[in-house]
């Protein structure tokens, strides 16, 4: 029993947390492997299964840890946090790939896209995987008009909107961005193997381009500790109060 060794200082699920982060950092636990499960570290830090659970908990908010239903509790690999400008559209990040998840038609359902004044028919719906490092790194679902080319849609899988649309002399004359945080959810949560709830970065936009009847709106989405956006503005400090 490790009881003794625990910082009394801290509370129980907080020198329990201490303890596995700091196994973590020395390399007992490895990124990609599981580590014990919730029973043993009961057993083996002699507190309760509650205490245990909570600290897991703590460590799985913070980006550490990823649990997994039916698997188990997995040490998250860390990938190099992106930072990226808000007055740019999708760049090509170096290195990056991407995969097609799936092509369908429905309605967009997101409320946060509500602001964007959708339209209520169904639209072409295109969902992919960025890749970094060969981990995953961002996902997107698009929604675009169904009727444009069947040519424009199968680019739209393998690269970046602007970039599809840019092949095809139609650009982009108009972005409207909203960036929230908001947990994981549905195929999310599968994508990136992350619990429900995970707080995710979110950059909802819409792309009004030099055709009419052509419009994009589309939500891409990272975990909090793999993006962060920044923003240059020109002029005088804002000031304070």
């Amino acid at each position: 029993m490790l009881t003794t060794l625990l910082n009394s200082s801290s509370s129980l699920h907080e020198s329990v947390r201490e303890e596995i982060h700091n196994r973590i950092k020395k390399g007992m636990y490895k990124p990609e492997e599981l580590i014990p499960s919730a029973a043993m570290l009961t057993e083996e830090f002699g507190v309760s299964a509650i205490t245990i659970k909570r600290a897991l908990r703590d460590l799985q908010a913070a980006g550490v840890l990823v649990s997994v239903a039916g698997k188990g509790t997995y040490v998250k690999k860390r990938q190099k946090k992106v930072v990226r400008k808000l007055d740019v559209h999708f760049p090509n990040y170096e290195g990056a790939t991407i995969k097609l998840i799936a092509t369908t038609r429905e309605i967009i359902t997101d409320p946060t896209l509500n602001a964007f004044n959708i339209p209520k028919s169904a639209m072409l719906c295109i969902r992919k995987m960025i890749f970094l490092q060969g981990a995953p790194f961002m996902y997107d679902a698009t929604f675009i008009s169904p009727d444009i080319g069947e040519d424009i849609i199968e680019e739209f899988g393998g690269s970046f909107v602007v970039n599809a649309l840019k092949q095809h002399d139609i650009h982009v004359i108009k972005t409207d961005l909203m960036i929230d945080a908001a947990p994981a959810v549905g195929e999310v949560e599968e994508e990136f193997r992350i619990p429900t709830g995970y707080p995710m970065l979110r950059r909802s936009y819409k792309y009004t381009t030099s055709e009419p009847n052509i419009i994009v709106y589309g939500v891409a989405q990272a975990p909090f500790d793999q993006l962060t956006c920044s923003l240059s503005i020109l002029g005088s400090p804002i000031a304070e109060g």
